[in-house]
């Protein structure tokens, strides 16, 4: 674990869009996805206090896919030795979903990570809504010891592709609102299959790309394009702010490698 250099890591994951069977869009195992994420993690020695996935963990329409995704999910925790934190989004089935670890009783709740508090919530509805935005005041009425991420699928901040205006998070004011002035140290979403990056009121939002399949922006004004590229995001909290990378897993041919002396590597 990196605590100890003062820097936390989690690895943000988002939109993993599984399959009961055969392939997404006939073209992405998003199994294989994951796989090939903790070889990608394990390769670069990344040691997360954390791994946080933001929602459409199953691809509407494929209730079945949740116990393989699960496994697959605990087989990347156990690789990193870190614990996987889950939320839903707008694709996944409420009552399929319960066989996922933690949400078997609820959608939201709170994960300890060794003193980083992770609040998970329930955006499925494209709105978090009044009850769950109360419940969240309440815990962070009390700090925790490294802090407070907040983690849930539809992000508080626009996208700049023109096919997804509005799709944020319906009552975005609202949690910004409350969370500002608390021990929140990032709000992590996804949704969006794009990274995308904001401060606001203080705080830092940090969207993920999508494990699945990559939206760009060139399909025009009322249309989105998705493209056959997977990625991640490494989230760093630093003593005195948060540092996001958004890395790639797919394998264009190289330029150049240039080796670098392993006494300036940090993880």
């Amino acid at each position: 674990m990196s605590v100890a250099s003062g820097r936390l890591t989690i690895v943000h994951v988002s939109d993993v869009h599984g399959v009961e069977h055969g392939l997404l869009f006939g073209a992405v195992d998003p199994l294989d996805r994951l796989a090939r994420l903790a070889d990608h993690l394990e390769l670069a020695h990344v040691t997360p206090e954390a791994i946080v996935v933001t929602g459409d963990l199953a691809h509407r329409g494929h209730a079945g896919a949740y116990p393989a995704v699960a496994a697959a999910l605990e087989r990347l925790g156990e690789r990193l030795g870190a614990p996987v934190v889950t939320t839903l989004g707008n694709h996944d089935d409420a009552e399929a979903s319960r066989v996922l670890p933690g949400h078997e009783a609820s959608h939201h709740g709170v994960v300890d990570a060794d003193g980083l508090r992770i609040v998970r919530l329930d955006s499925r509805s494209g709105a978090l809504g009044a009850a769950q935005l109360d419940w969240l005041r309440e815990v962070l009425a009390t700090a925790a010891p490294l802090g407070t991420v907040v983690a849930l699928h539809h992000p508080p901040i626009a996208s700049p592709l023109p096919g997804l205006a509005g799709q944020h998070l319906a009552d975005a004011d609202a949690l910004l609102e409350l969370l500002e002035g608390t021990d929140v140290r990032a709000v992590l979403a996804g949704h969006y299959h794009h990274p995308a990056s904001a401060t606001v009121r203080g705080l830092t939002v940090s969207v993920a790309p999508s494990l699945a399949y990559h939206q760009r922006m060139h399909a025009g004004l009322d249309g989105i394009a998705g493209h056959d590229t997977s990625m991640f995001s490494l989230v760093h909290l630093l003593h005195d702010g948060v540092q996001t990378a958004s890395v790639s897993l797919t394998e264009p041919a190289p330029i150049f490698t240039i080796p670098i002396p392993s006494s300036t590597l940090k993880h």
